[in-house]
């Protein structure tokens, strides 16, 4: 697995826009995995950072199964502050069977009833699909604060109406339960509206 941060320049006009639309930005970032043209881009995920750290709101953070082509990038001069560079981490090292992690998720809580998805608003269902989440992905929530909820707008392609997709940040600690899970989770992403920056997990040792 690949891992990346991004540092975006603010008064850079198209990092601007970026920040500020999840459609436009994973558009952005989708260049950096493209092979080509016409073929399919690779999974990757994205998550925008908005703690009050120095870089909040301008740090986005990725982990692919490919290497980015962030030169990409690099064609609208000043859009970086920092030159992007990738780390390789060894999923057989990072998630081992009864290890203890910190995580953070950037996630769309929500369930589908009757073929439509509606999302999950109080605390305790999110909460609740957290934990769902891990038993079907192989870990176990031995804790988690929910915080920065917000909604997303996105326009659907066919109109000019806007989808609303709700957000929420957990931050907690697990416990891998089954590792072979797990790790192809940390590549696929957990929930819906991977494209807008959700579903990434994060995983560092306790």
């Amino acid at each position: 697995m690949y891992l990346t941060q991004l540092l975006l320049n603010p008064a850079h006009a198209e990092a601007r826009r970026d920040l500020a639309d999840a459609y436009q930005m994973h558009r952005s970032l989708s260049r950096a995995f493209a092979t080509s043209a016409d073929a399919p881009v690779p999974r990757f995920l994205w998550r925008l950072e908005r703690e009050r750290t120095p870089g909040a709101g301008n740090t986005v953070l990725l982990q692919a199964g490919q290497p980015g082509r962030w030169h990409s990038l690099g064609e609208a001069p000043g859009y970086l502050l920092a030159p992007a560079a990738d780390k390789q981490v060894a999923l057989d090292r990072l998630v081992i069977a009864g290890q203890r992690c910190r995580f953070r998720l950037r996630a769309n809580p929500a369930v589908k009833r009757a073929g439509k998805r509606w999302g999950l608003h109080d605390e305790a269902t999110q909460l609740a699909w957290l934990q769902r989440q891990g038993e079907r992905l192989g870990f176990a929530v031995q804790g988690a604060d929910v915080s920065q909820r917000e909604r997303v707008q996105v326009p659907q392609q066919r109109n000019a109406m806007r989808i609303t997709v709700d957000s929420v940040l957990f931050d907690g600690l697990l416990t891998v339960v089954d590792a072979d899970l797990l790790r192809p989770a940390l590549l696929a992403g957990v929930g819906p509206a991977k494209a807008l920056g959700l579903g990434m997990l994060s995983l560092a040792p306790a």
